[in-house]
């Protein structure tokens, strides 16, 4: 004996709680799945679909896709559009700012390799990081917040709100969870702030 006494449990391995360790593996797979679905898509030939997706995909850069539609709802659907278009654009505004200032700079995922599937592709590549999808969430934002005022607007801006999410990963700018994650954050916002904004803005 040399006089020294162990302390318990000082060289045990240290045993991972069962459930993070559950966590950590189901993530993982789901990261995997969510690549090869990205792979799937990038990975297939599609050059009638690939030009018209791009275009929907860069008309939303800075959303200007949704300020055109903006202000077509505001100029046809009188005090009413003037409203809806109002709120989408300030849901639009949320939007970006916890999508681009917040939740981006936490998770900081990286972008697809996409030369290894889309390498001519006609969408650039952004220097953001990639979780979650800006584009998406300000489509669905705008979208839901529109609608809310004005019902009759999902008819034709839930389709074009789905087609500018497909088209970020059909471009190889964003994986499908990025997309996913992104029509969460946006629908949140989009169904909450007008609901808040009711108790202050009085319709005539």
């Amino acid at each position: 004996m040399d006089g020294t006494e162990s302390i318990p449990g000082e060289h045990d391995p240290i045993v991972d709680d069962p459930a993070a360790t559950t966590l950590r593996r189901a993530a993982q797979e789901a990261e995997a799945i969510d690549e090869a679905v990205y792979a799937a898509i990038a990975g297939t030939e599609s050059p009638t679909l690939d030009r018209p997706i791009a275009m929907v995909s860069n008309a939303a850069n800075f959303s200007r896709l949704w300020l055109g539609v903006a202000a077509v709802i505001a100029v046809v659907g009188g005090r009413q559009g003037r409203r809806a278009a109002l709120r989408g654009l300030i849901a639009i505004g949320i939007t970006s700012a916890v999508a681009n200032l917040l939740v981006k700079n936490l998770v900081r995922r990286h972008r697809p390799h996409r030369e290894q599937q889309r390498p001519h592709s006609d969408v650039r590549m952004p220097e953001s990081t990639s979780f979650p999808s800006g584009h998406t969430a300000s489509a669905v934002a705008f979208t839901l917040a529109a609608a809310g005022e004005m019902p009759v607007l999902a008819v034709p801006l839930v389709p074009l709100a789905a087609v500018v999410g497909y088209s970020r990963v059909h471009s190889g700018v964003h994986y499908p969870g990025d997309v996913l994650a992104g029509a969460v954050l946006g629908s949140v916002i989009g169904t909450v702030f007008p609901l808040l904004s009711r108790r202050s803005w009085r319709h005539p």
